[in-house]
């Protein structure tokens, strides 16, 4: 069983492209932890916490349930779904930051990165994610491309959902509500790039 296990956990780390220990520490466990698994297996021991494949799963983008079993898709990951004051509040130079008190969403599919998953209040971007979708940010991708959609945060705490556009530099809402209105940067009023939002989900 432990040898099944470890074999799952290198085919993710192989997926993901992180090494055991790189994996260990963005888990926030020991970083020789998946190289204790392994010193047990090659011992003969079993057994293996579960609290280490909850905390490992999400770094492995799969659920705790395929690490230890086998079972479901590999390729399936839990997301914490956070709330809309917590990503104004939240500081982006703070490059370690846990969401572990927020409920979780289980999506698969997305590449490498540090997912949050948020809903959709509003209709100021309503031609894209309707009120009630479930968007997936990338807090690690931050970098501003042309027509990619983002969290910004204002100068006032608050998080908004908007379309990047260029010349002029500007976050605009893609919506069917003409009373929203473009936010504009200026050197007084930069916004802060929470992160990149990369997919809107709604339930039929």
């Amino acid at each position: 069983m432990l040898m099944d296990i470890l074999n799952r956990i290198q085919e993710r780390l192989d997926t993901v492209g992180l090494s055991a220990n790189a994996a260990s520490v963005k888990a926030g466990i020991s970083k020789d932890a998946i190289r204790n698994i392994q010193r047990a297996c090659k011992s003969g021991r079993d057994g293996i916490s579960i609290t280490t494949l909850i905390k490992l799963a999400p770094v492995l983008q799969t659920t705790p349930s395929w690490l230890l079993e086998g079972s479901s898709n590999a390729n399936q990951f839990r997301v914490p779904k956070i709330s809309w004051v917590s990503a104004g509040a939240f500081d982006t130079a703070d490059t370690v930051h846990s969401f572990d008190e927020f409920p979780t969403i289980e999506t698969s599919g997305l590449p490498d990165g540090d997912w949050v998953a948020l809903e959709v209040q509003g209709d100021s971007m309503d031609r894209i994610s309707p009120p009630g979708s479930v968007i997936f940010v990338n807090r690690a991708d931050r970098k501003l491309s042309h027509n990619a959609c983002y969290i910004i945060q204002d100068v006032d705490g608050s998080a908004t959902y908007k379309r990047y556009r260029q010349s002029p530099m500007r976050f605009e809402p893609v919506s069917t509500n003409p009373e929203h209105e473009t936010i504009y940067p200026n050197d007084n009023s930069t916004p802060n790039v929470f992160g990149r939002v990369s997919r809107s989900v709604i339930e039929m």
